[in-house]
């Protein structure tokens, strides 16, 4: 899957919006492949899997295209 990133958090993590879909994701930074999270920006285009959580879906897989 193909998005954005929407907002960046101090915390560490952050969410993308989706390409086709209304609600945003949820990703921690964890999950980046081949990027920092230090390195991501407002606007950046990511690729991304989508994976379940006990607290909902999430981005996995996160990287900047």
């Amino acid at each position: 899957m193909e998005g954005t990133i929407k907002n960046l958090t101090e915390k560490g993590f952050g969410f993308i919006t989706v390409d086709g879909e209304e609600k945003d994701l949820f990703f921690h930074s964890n999950e980046l492949k081949g990027v920092t999270f230090d390195e991501l920006k407002r606007g950046d285009k990511v690729s991304f899997e989508k994976a379940d959580s006990p607290k909902g879906p999430n981005a996995v897989n996160v990287s900047r295209i």
